[in-house]
């Protein structure tokens, strides 16, 4: 059985965009590849990136937070992808075994402020457009 490529997803807290890209991938190509996520300065997963994923049916309640350092030893990497402009900035050269270096840089929902209703719709408005990018790429890499 072949080994599925490798997609790493990358941000700087891997707690909002980097989980829902993984979540989004895994669910829409979890037979073609093997999601991952890290970032430079992990945190934890954000309960309202959970919650909003839910809403599309996609569990992220059991990933968790992890450091950039859990994957340097993988021998390769078919893509890493810099969901935020300051990770890919901040890491300029941590992936040379990675076959594409994509930079899908998205507004970060965590730091949008406003009312409880407003802060929803705006990771509902950053999932949906994760995904939708996902959704295009997976046609390009077909």
């Amino acid at each position: 059985m072949a080994e599925k490529t490798k997609v790493l997803f990358m941000c700087t807290g891997n707690s909002c965009r980097s989980q829902m890209a993984e979540g989004w991938l895994r669910h829409l190509a979890g037979d073609r590849f093997e999601a991952l996520s890290a970032g430079l300065e992990p945190s934890r997963v954000n309960p309202v990136a959970v919650a909003v994923m839910k809403e599309v049916s996609i569990d992220i309640s059991g990933q968790r937070s992890k450091h950039v350092r859990e994957y340097l030893g993988l021998k390769s990497v078919g893509y890493v992808i810099f969901v935020c402009s300051s990770a890919e900035k901040n890491c300029p050269a941590l992936y040379p075994f990675a076959y594409k270096r994509l930079p899908w840089p998205f507004e970060d929902p965590a730091a949008f402020e406003g009312s409880p209703e407003a802060r929803m719709a705006k990771f509902r408005e950053v999932r949906d457009q994760i995904g939708a990018r996902i959704r295009a790429w997976l046609d390009e890499v077909k």
